[in-house]
């Protein structure tokens, strides 16, 4: 952890203060920016290995700057802060490519038990698909899956995934043909528990998951719903009854 880099991204001037001085007693290098002005520039002169961003900021809010990031293939961690309590907004952060979100106010312990799990979860496979070797692999329609090496490719082609993506279709590959609830997923493959797995976040992934895995001009659907139970991952893509 301690050479963890995370940038904090707030137009809250004491906010980035208290947890520069926080983050930094848990053995992080903690660097700041007031909003996203100069945001490439940081990424590409010292990179970071989580980001802290806001919503609410002046210029580009959070939402658009991690629009942006993922539509440029940028696959950083992010955890948005939300001030506004609404779900929407969360999901919206969510939806655009976050990793994860946390409302204002907050503890910054909370905090940092996210970043640790986000972290977790992007510097080491799933506890799921952990045992695998290197090499080990799910192919399935047009898709590898390469447990060890954390990537997804169709067609020899690398395709964006955010740390959480990577984690909920490892778990699904690697439990073929085997329902599984929400709550299941979100402690499988995000390692949160009961408490937090009634938010509408791993439905969000799946959405996401979907979009890469499934064409609109194929019948292929290998994430499938199971209505009033959860998810089924289904390597031929044949739709069940």
């Amino acid at each position: 952890m301690e050479n963890n880099k995370i940038l904090v991204v707030d137009d809250d001037a004491k906010l980035r203060d208290l947890l520069t001085r926080y983050l930094t007693t848990q053995g992080y290098t903690v660097e700041t920016l007031p909003d996203a002005r100069d945001l490439d520039r940081k990424l590409a002169r010292n990179r970071p290995d989580l980001m802290v961003l806001d919503v609410m900021m002046p210029g580009d809010d959070g939402l658009a700057v991690v629009r942006r990031l993922r539509a440029q293939g940028e696959m950083i961690p992010v955890i948005m802060l939300t001030a506004r309590g609404e779900d929407v907004d969360r999901i919206l952060g969510l939806e655009m490519g976050a990793d994860d979100y946390l409302p204002k106010p907050f503890n910054p312990r909370e905090l940092t038990a996210r970043i640790q799990s986000v972290l977790r979860r992007h510097h080491a496979t799933p506890a799921v698909a952990a045992k695998h070797e290197a090499d080990d692999m799910v192919e399935f329609g047009d898709f590898v899956l390469s447990l060890g090496r954390r990537e997804l490719q169709r067609s020899g082609q690398t395709l964006p995934l955010t740390t959480a993506e990577f984690a909920v279709l490892s778990v699904l590959a690697t439990h073929p043909r085997r329902p599984l609830t929400r709550e299941q997923l979100m402690e499988m493959a995000l390692g949160k528990g009961n408490g937090e797995s009634l938010d509408r976040s791993i439905d969000v992934h799946i959405s996401r998951l979907r979009k890469t895995l499934e064409s609109s001009d194929s019948s292929l659907r290998f994430i499938q719903t199971v209505w009033g139970y959860g998810y089924v991952f289904v390597p031929d893509g044949t739709v069940r009854e």
